[in-house]
């Protein structure tokens, strides 16, 4: 059996490769050639390379995305849509001390790509608790869930979640859709993700995962990547 990935982070490959990555897409080469070279001269696995990819942008990307980031405190009497599983999934990963990545557009952002094989678990019913006891603090003006319609169960996971809403008598609604992207990328307020294809699209982002584990002390495997 190989190293894990954890195992294979305390080396310092991972570092000289995120340079090597970073300095080529700085550069106009474009994600996946740059990625392919690189990986190819450290001999990554497709884990590490997933690992570079979630976590290592250009400067103007990183930046663009940055601009658009706003404050959980931001989203007081706003619209917020929140992308269901990105954000359900970052969360159990962080509750449940999976690896994350703290990329160099400022997101957080789960590494173990286990979103299209995704089960509700035990870990899945705390991240809701927390992410409803904090739409509960901040107060958006109306909240939306969206869920991924084509995985198992999202159906079901958008009724409880709407009963949740109601319990807690919080304005808002949850849906399971095929193409969630349609309803947040041009969404009329802030949106929860850390898709960095509906990030570059959408005017305002909040970190709603790294907010609820910064807050829950909960960010101890987060993977940090020099960026010199």
């Amino acid at each position: 059996m190989g190293p894990t990935i954890l195992e294979w982070l305390k080396s310092q490959t991972l570092q000289k490769a995120a340079k090597d990555f970073r300095y080529l897409v700085n550069r106009g080469y474009s994600r996946r050639a740059a990625l392919e070279l690189v990986g190819n001269r450290y001999q990554l696995t497709s884990d590490q390379r997933h690992l570079l990819h979630r976590g290592v942008f250009s400067r103007p990307d990183s930046s663009s995305r940055q601009k658009k980031t706003i404050p959980i405190e931001g989203i007081r009497n706003r619209h917020l849509a929140i992308d269901g599983y990105n954000v359900l999934i970052t969360i159990e990963a962080g509750l449940g001390g999976r690896p994350l990545i703290f990329a160099d557009d400022g997101f957080v952002r789960d590494i173990s790509g286990i979103s299209g094989s995704f089960k509700k678990s035990k870990a899945t019913e705390e991240a809701l608790r927390l992410v409803l006891k904090i739409v509960k603090e901040v107060k958006p003006r109306r909240t939306l869930f969206l869920f991924d319609a084509p995985i198992s169960m999202s159906g079901k996971l958008a009724q409880e979640v709407r009963s949740l809403l109601k319990r807690a008598d919080l304005p808002g609604d949850a849906m399971a859709v095929r193409v969630p992207e349609g309803i947040l990328i041009g969404f009329p307020g802030v949106v929860a993700t850390s898709d960095t294809a509906i990030i570059d699209q959408s005017k305002k982002v909040v970190d709603l995962a790294r907010e609820i584990l910064k807050r829950s002390g909960k960010l101890k495997s987060l993977i940090k990547l020099k960026k010199r």
